[in-house]
């Protein structure tokens, strides 16, 4: 039996309808090699269910079975006999024995948004990005927060200090939407933001108020009030902090500004992806007000902090519950420990839990109209694992209702398939299945720069099984709309990785993160980017050739005057190349060839048929890649549409032979090749 000719995945092309309603009948199919098998079935709880040959072409035959779905999840894989000879086959491939825990799984009713399936998308840390409106910035002690003042950043150009929190260099969404000419023209199809709603800190994960855009990075309309003196730590003094986060006029024109960006960016065709931060939120939150921003401020219920009587107070777990407590109970509990990361309270409080999903609502609905949310540390939320799928299927609900195109998508490490069956999230940032394999076969590195694995760089038996593995984890809708990203603000930046300094901005200082990177590298990394499954998404100023360690030194700002303008052209082409070929979107992803360095695979579906080649190494290499496999005739041409080198990459036109299914190769140093399927025959 020819076991490189089986194929089969949960595209399209072998599961029509891919993403079926409940009920619906479903054709499965199934590719072997031309009169190689004798029998194929397909097995759904234990049952074997014979196919039919329903095609035949000059190397492959092609099976069929019609099954009528119900309601819940119909988990199946395939066996093949030829003669005495028996395999299996599931999401991880061609195995000798049956390992449920790879099978097929189709959803009936689950379904991701189309226009997320390989969207480009741009990661923004909005403080970084670019400064619009100078009358908005973060004062030099504004208010205190972890030990300092806040801190207004003069220099643009300034590497981020090593506690950064609470230094803001005056990026805003004004600056945002005065260079979406430049991300249009980059490609981009959708702007994830880091959080933008009101918050003390310039990463904004430990939200102050829900329902409002942090007038910092919106409209300051109605200012005043003062800083805090030098040795002044008392935030309940910092009246010109809370004049500009509490008056509802500076906190309804930021709302008002955010309703137009989302016009205008609509407008461009794009999309708007928001952050919501939902396990915890932060000390100064109005609900809790540790810092007393609220608690003279007219149209203010008491913080949960300051009284007893709160009515938030059920919004908070309370370790010390004992009235004489108040005011001021510091006893609550905090997202591991932190104080500045109050956890919320769900368990205790259906008035949270009801909040919450008006918030999320609220914000995919008009007038607001955000296209989707990316969940911080959604697994975290809860104090149980049955609260935790309880919570994130009503949110599902919610925000669906809200706008039945919205993108829910997950911060998740590790398995996510139990979040992943069709009533919760559609998605995961795909860490496992992407930026982890990718970066370890590309560079050796940790995604955090802390530690090098000389046996992972270059290792092709380890990157094929990682991300078979993980693949495996993801339906096939999901797995189309994941967010694949090189870089982002919790790791070093992918350009730092490539030259292998193991460690911190703390020890190795923020230059060390420019030295002796290699550009060819990550322009292989952009090339298995943008045509791998998933959503490619690319972090601001990765593109322009922004290095830096893990956090806060990976949130330098977007170096505007100073970018790698060739690594830019080189994104743009690669993007352009990418929404060019729908195949990208939602085709079948085949590994063709592996070996020590080299990395070979083809995307596919029923029109198109493109080639991926990777040498990472720092010789020129033969390679011979077995096209047939993608259904690529025997004998034919192939042409290019991308081939970068160590010196730079061109999209010259050239052509590739195909003999007997193969097509050989030879590439450069640190090379990625890309090439297309000609529609030329020859007999």
């Amino acid at each position: 039996m020819n076991k490189k000719a089986l194929f089969c995945d949960g595209t399209s092309q072998y599961v029509n309808p891919s993403e079926p309603e409940r009920n619906e009948e479903v054709t499965f199919r199934f590719r072997t090699a031309k009169d190689d098998a004798e029998h194929v079935c397909l097995v759904h709880e234990k049952i074997r269910y014979e196919m039919e040959k329903a095609q035949t072409g000059e190397v492959f035959d092609y099976y069929e079975i019609k099954r009528q779905l119900g309601e819940e999840p119909f988990r199946y894989y395939f066996e093949i006999r030829s003669g005495s000879e028996v395999c299996y086959y599931n999401r991880c491939g061609v195995s000798e024995r049956v390992v449920s825990d790879y099978d097929y799984v189709v959803c009936p009713g689950f379904r991701t948004p189309k226009w997320a399936k390989g969207a480009v998308m741009y990661q923004i840390f909005t403080d970084r990005f670019c400064k619009g409106d100078p009358d908005n910035d973060v004062e030099d002690r504004e208010y205190y927060y972890i030990g300092d003042y806040s801190r207004k950043v003069t220099d643009w150009n300034r590497y981020p200090a090593t506690m950064d929190v609470r230094e803001f260099y005056g990026g805003d969404l004004k600056g945002v939407w005065d260079k979406l000419d430049y991300l249009q023209d980059l490609g981009v199809e959708v702007l994830y933001f880091n959080p933008i709603f009101v918050s003390p800190s310039n990463h904004k994960y430990d939200i102050q108020d829900y329902d409002y855009i942090d007038p910092h990075y919106g409209v300051i309309v109605e200012d005043g009030g003062n800083i805090l003196a030098e040795g002044d730590h008392e935030n309940a003094n910092a009246t010109k902090y809370q004049k500009r986060v509490t008056n509802k006029k500076n906190l309804e024109a930021s709302n008002e500004f955010f309703v137009q960006f989302v016009e205008e960016v609509h407008r461009r065709g794009m999309k708007v992806i928001l952050d919501g931060v939902f396990n915890h939120c932060g000390s100064f939150n109005k609900w809790l007000d540790r810092e007393r921003i609220y608690e003279k401020q007219e149209g203010y219920a008491p913080g949960a902090y300051v009284s007893a009587d709160s009515p938030y107070r059920s919004y908070f777990r309370f370790f010390q519950e004992e009235r004489e407590r108040w005011p001021y109970n510091g006893s609550y509990d905090g997202w591991w420990g932190h104080d500045t990361l109050p956890k919320l309270n769900y368990e205790d409080s259906p008035k949270l839990e009801a909040y919450i999903f008006e918030i999320a609502k609220k914000w995919v609905s008009p007038p607001y109209n955000a296209d989707g949310w990316r969940l911080d540390v959604a697994a975290d939320l809860g104090r149980s694992n049955e609260y935790n799928h309880e919570f994130w299927k009503k949110f599902r609900k919610v925000v669906k209702e809200g706008n039945p195109e919205a993108l829910i998508l997950a911060e998740h490490y590790g398995d996510p398939s139990e979040w992943l069956e069709g009533d919760e999230w559609d998605t995961i940032m795909n860490y496992d299945a992407f930026m982890e394999p990718v970066t370890w076969f590309l560079t050796g590195m940790e995604k955090h720069s802390d530690e090098a694995r000389e046996d992972l760089r270059g290792n092709a038996d380890a990157f094929v099984n990682a991300i078979r593995h993980h693949m495996s984890n993801m339906m096939t809708p999901s797995l189309q709309v994941s967010m694949n990203e090189l870089s982002n603000h919790d790791h070093s930046r992918f350009l730092t990785r490539t030259n292998h300094r193991v460690g911190r901005v703390q020890e190795l200082g923020a230059e060390a993160a420019n030295e002796n990177v290699n550009v060819a590298v990550m322009r292989e990394a952009v090339v298995m980017q943008m045509t791998w499954p998933g959503a490619p998404t690319v972090y601001y100023g990765d593109e322009a050739g922004v290095c830096g360690f893990t956090d806060p030194d990976n949130r330098r700002t977007y170096p505007w005057g100073h970018e790698d303008q060739e690594l830019i052209a080189f994104h743009r082409e690669m993007i352009r190349i990418h929404k060019r070929y729908p195949v990208f979107r939602e085709g079948s992803v085949q590994m063709l060839e592996w070996r020590e360095n080299v990395l070979a695979y083809a995307r596919t579906d029923q029109n198109q048929r493109i080639v991926v080649i990777i040498n990472n190494s720092d010789a020129l290499e033969e390679v011979t890649v077995p096209v047939w496999q993608a259904e690529i005739p025997m004998r034919g041409r192939m042409r290019r549409l991308m081939y970068s080198y160590h010196e730079g990459y061109t999209t010259e036109y050239e052509e590739y032979i195909v003999e007997d299914g193969e097509i050989v190769v030879n590439m450069g140093a640190f090379s990625a090749l890309v090439l297309k399927e000609m529609d030329v025959n020859y007999g």
